[in-house]
């Protein structure tokens, strides 16, 4: 099963993601150097579900090349160049920056390991957080259903706590069984509310403490491969939260 994060191909080909994809050359490049000046950790999806975590090394727009850092040990490294594509996912602060990688060529020399591939001619600009991250109204009971990543035949019903064009958070209770951060969890079924369902591949991101009185934990998760529907599907559900939160708070 195919799990890396959704192709900017078929991204682009969704309706009102328009906002987000960035595809000057002067802002791509920006973006580009924003990222290697960072040393920003990046995540290289590969088509198989394995991911590579590199940097960015090198930028040059006019040979139409750039250069990842990566470590040649790396045992997902095969695959990953084996890939027709790869999706690249990294972070700037609070700003998500995803694009497809092709035509990866690993190439060795002694001052470092380049994974090289075609400059990229447009990325996505994602917020990460702040207003595009939402509570879920607590009366629309907002739930994800999903299996165990460990235990194949155990299936969860976990609230929503929070949602992002992104990921989202979900709370498991103590006494369910833990889950890995790292692990995938795939076809999950995520209901916001009457209007808003739809399913999608998570991977934990990390496990985080919400105090002893929660009697659980906060599981933080990105969503892998969420096609246009749902994308779209999202940020109506997203805006519609914020409106209502609004208007409640002038009650």
């Amino acid at each position: 099963m195919q799990t890396m994060p959704m192709p900017l191909d078929a991204l682009g080909a969704s309706q009102g993601l328009s906002d987000f994809r960035v595809d000057t050359p002067r802002e791509v490049a920006l973006l580009l150097r924003q990222l290697a000046d960072g040393s920003a950790q990046l995540n290289l999806n590969a088509s198989d579900g394995s991911v590579v975590t590199a940097t960015l090394w090198t930028t040059d727009p006019e040979r139409g090349t750039i250069g990842f850092d990566v470590d040649v040990t790396d045992p997902a490294l095969p695959a990953l160049l084996q890939s027709e594509e790869a999706v690249v996912v990294g972070y700037l602060d609070s700003i998500k920056v995803q694009f497809d990688a092709h035509d990866l060529v690993l190439v060795r020399s002694p001052r470092a390991n380049v994974l090289n591939c075609r400059y990229p001619r447009e990325l996505y600009r994602f917020q990460r957080r702040g207003a595009y991250r939402v509570r879920p109204i607590l009366r629309s009971s907002p739930v994800a259903r999903l299996r165990h990543s460990e235990i194949a035949d155990m299936k969860l019903e976990l609230r929503v706590l929070d949602i992002s064009i992104g990921g989202c958070a979900l709370f498991l209770p103590d006494d369910m069984p833990a889950l890995q951060p790292g692990s995938a969890i795939h076809q999950v079924e995520i209901e916001l509310d009457a209007d808003t369902r739809f399913r999608v591949d998570l991977r934990l991101q990390h496990v985080t403490s919400i105090g002893a009185e929660a009697k659980g934990v906060r599981l933080g998760c990105e969503f892998i491969r969420a096609d246009a529907a749902t994308l779209r599907a999202l940020q109506r559900y997203i805006d519609q939260t914020q409106k209502r939160g609004k208007l409640l708070s002038l009650d």
